[in-house]
């Protein structure tokens, strides 16, 4: 029997099961693929993070993200899980799909360095329609697991999204609804059902995508966003040039093993 270790952890969570939970696995080295992606469906959380030591002089360590179905190309919560889970220093840093990411230490919490993404007006009714809205344009994501962002008119249309999550798991969108919000400078909540996640708890990549677009909104480069999932969660966003910088608190609520 095999033996790997195992941390879940509370990613932008203000306190214990709060925020979005993260299955880490550190690694002496990478499991066959599959192997990954059974343990990722056996974890069942939104994100299991695997890592390994890197051999390169300018990054700490590999890393990769499965949801239960599937590899994806960007996960910021199970990132900064991560970087929770083994950081030793002020900083560490990753090799993964979307480059070269960085999580560090600063007043009190974590920051996650993502790429800022690029946006582009789409036209999907369908989308729109499986959401519940009437026919408008979404901001496509470049890079941020096909992120299309909707804004709508207040906090309350956020919080009422009830769609439909049968016809949203054909296509293939991490639909982002947004607006305003009451208390936090904008609100948001995350549905991915074509990667097994009807509606995810705290979405670093979705905010990849919401900081270029509501930096040029709100005309400045930093604001607080509230994801209004269930389990809540609070990021600390800027932009910085062509990086998305996302603060945020983590908790580690269960350590084992895992047995193979």
């Amino acid at each position: 029997m095999t033996s790997l270790p195992f941390f879940q952890v509370d990613a932008f969570a203000d306190r214990p099961l709060t925020g979005n939970p993260a299955a880490v696995m550190p690694l002496d080295r990478w499991l066959d693929d599959a192997m990954m992606q059974a343990i990722a469906a056996e974890n069942n959380l939104s994100e299991t993070a695997f890592t390994v030591p890197s051999d390169r002089e300018d990054v700490d360590f590999e890393l990769r993200w499965f949801t239960p179905v599937a590899e994806v190309d960007l996960c910021g919560h199970a990132t900064i899980a991560a970087g929770h889970v083994l950081m030793t220093g002020d900083d560490v840093l990753f090799s993964t799909r979307a480059g070269t990411l960085a999580v560090r230490r600063r007043e009190g919490f974590l920051e996650l360095d993502l790429p800022a993404a690029d946006l582009t007006e789409i036209h999907e009714p369908e989308l729109n329609r499986a959401l519940g809205l009437p026919d408008g344009p979404a901001w496509l994501a470049a890079g941020c697991n096909d992120a299309a962002i909707i804004e709508v008119a207040d906090e309350a249309a956020v919080v009422a999204m009830n769609p439909d999550f049968a016809a949203l798991k054909k296509l293939p969108r991490m639909a982002v609804i947004t607006a305003r919000g009451d208390h936090h400078d904008i609100v948001d909540r995350v549905f991915v059902p074509y990667l097994g996640i009807d509606e995810d708890p705290v979405t670093g990549s979705a905010h990849a995508a919401l900081v270029p677009y509501w930096t040029k909104r709100l005309g400045r480069d930093h604001f607080t966003a509230l994801q209004a999932s269930k389990r809540t969660g609070v990021l600390h966003c800027r932009q910085e040039g062509d990086r998305a910088i996302l603060g945020g608190t983590c908790h580690t609520v269960i350590v084992g093993q895992f047995q193979l």
